[in-house]
């Protein structure tokens, strides 16, 4: 059962933010140390990555293991379980469409769960690299 009124609950998921997260934020000054200049939120076609490497056609999302229904997320509903399954299942469906309109339109797709960041900061940095690394080898 839900603890908070529903006019609290209101309150509460209205202050739920969907650009500059703490990860995303985590990320991008990581990026910004290694000396990666990115957008922020930038369109591409239908969808808004969290970070996009605009040289080298790379879009960075920084998915929030409860909301895009991570491997880590505790998915144990107490109420409203319902609206809550299909809530996070409509993000993944959403997830895979705007992955495969990158990919078909020649862009790379990292996607880090909120979870990797957090703990393995550096390997996702490492990633990022490595994606940069192979655009500059394949367009020399």
């Amino acid at each position: 059962m839900d603890r908070l009124s529903p006019q609290q609950r209101k309150k509460a998921m209205k202050h739920n933010k969907s650009h500059d997260t703490t990860i995303e934020v985590i990320l991008r000054k990581a990026l910004w140390h290694q000396g990666v200049r990115y957008r922020k939120n930038y369109k591409i076609f239908s969808c808004r990555p969290d970070i996009v490497l605009t040289k080298y056609k790379i879009a960075i999302f920084c998915d929030g293991d409860f909301w895009h229904g991570g491997p880590k997320a505790n998915l144990n509903f107490q109420s409203n379980k319902k609206y809550w399954e299909e809530k996070i299942m409509n993000n993944k469906e959403r997830d895979l469409r705007n992955t495969i309109e990158l990919r078909d339109n020649h862009w790379d797709v990292i996607r880090f769960w909120e979870s990797d960041i957090r703990k393995n900061l550096n390997e996702c940095v490492c990633t990022v690299m490595q994606h940069i690394y192979f655009f500059k080898a394949k367009n020399k």
